[in-house]
């Protein structure tokens, strides 16, 4: 290759890395499974569960998925 060549490639390369598709750092999202239906002893327990992680920090659709079932 010639010095021309190698400089043309080389500046290219150079002005192009910018350009370059960075990736996004990968969030992990917990599950979390609530497996009570009707809550007929403690009429607030899934208020008071969310109000926890809530408190806790967790935010669900951000870092955490909460399953009901």
């Amino acid at each position: 290759m010639d010095r021309r060549g190698f400089l043309s490639t080389l500046t290219g390369s150079l002005l192009a890395a910018p350009l370059a598709a960075e990736a996004q750092e990968a969030r992990k999202v917990y599950r979390v499974g609530f497996l009570w239906e009707t809550p007929t002893i403690f009429p607030g327990a899934v208020e008071a569960f969310h109000r926890g992680l809530r408190d806790l920090g967790w935010t669900e659709g951000q870092n955490l998925d909460v399953e009901r079932g």
